[in-house]
């Protein structure tokens, strides 16, 4: 069965639908089981089309889904009525009908929107796109086309938590703001709060109307891909979850 999760910021909007999805409900196996929508996965293409489109047709059976070939990078990819596949971590249109989409396995999934001036944008934000200016950009992009900042809502989607995110000395260093980490048990080592920098990154940028889904992508019991589950488990490969976001 397939699971979606949604923010009640934009259910109060009838122009948007959206949804992060999560691994169940496709046609994957192994590793991948079940809703794999990771195109640079190893997963067999055909399945990992199958489940792209199972996702999309269950928010809109009109609605062509957009791709991004994704590079942790801070561009933002305006679409328009070219639908080549460019790389870019956020996606942003002002037309209906047209499902921007982003993968993810413990980075961040940020849905936006404008519902007022008909403006929406998906931004894949790990800590580096965040630390980089991803979400900024993403709200500038949104801004050029004529959204307004009072008026753009956001949900950061399922993500690693900060209790499952350890990590060492040489990433904590990369930070001068140390309030997102926490004393790992481990000497030397941190739990850094991804969904927390990704809010911060939103406030710092002016919007004030966030959602946070605060759901752990590490946690198994949640039915989520996660790179680092994957890596403590010893796996050759992961799937990635998809997040869709769409105007009627």
């Amino acid at each position: 069965m397939m699971k979606v999760k949604t923010s009640r910021l934009f259910e109060t909007s009838s122009s948007i639908n959206h949804g992060f999805f999560g691994r169940s409900g496709g046609g994957s196996n192994g590793i991948y089981t079940s809703l794999n929508c990771g195109t640079y996965s190893h997963d067999d293409p055909a399945n990992i089309v199958s489940n792209r489109n199972i996702a999309v047709c269950s928010l809109s059976d009109k609605a062509t889904l957009i791709e991004i070939h994704q590079t942790h990078s801070n561009k933002v990819h305006i679409v328009d009525d070219d639908f080549t596949i460019m790389d870019a971590d956020a996606v942003v249109t002002k037309h209906k009908n047209i499902a921007l989409s982003i993968v993810t396995a413990d980075c961040a999934p940020v849905l936006l929107a404008d519902p007022t001036a008909n403006i929406i944008a998906a931004a894949h934000a790990g800590w580096q796109g965040a630390k980089n200016g991803i979400i900024e950009n993403t709200i500038k992009a949104m801004c050029s086309l004529g959204a307004t900042r009072e008026n753009i809502i956001a949900a950061v989607g399922p993500c690693i938590g900060q209790q499952s995110y350890e990590v060492g000395p040489e990433f904590y260093q990369q930070f001068t703001d140390k309030s997102f980490f926490k004393n790992s048990d481990k000497a030397n080592h941190h739990l850094f709060d991804l969904e927390g920098f990704v809010l911060h990154q939103l406030k710092q940028s002016n919007i004030l109307q966030i959602e946070p889904l605060n759901i752990d992508t590490y946690d198994e019991n949640n039915d989520f891909f996660s790179y680092r589950r994957k890596t403590h488990l010893g796996e050759n490969d992961y799937g990635r979850q998809i997040s869709i976001i769409l105007q009627k």
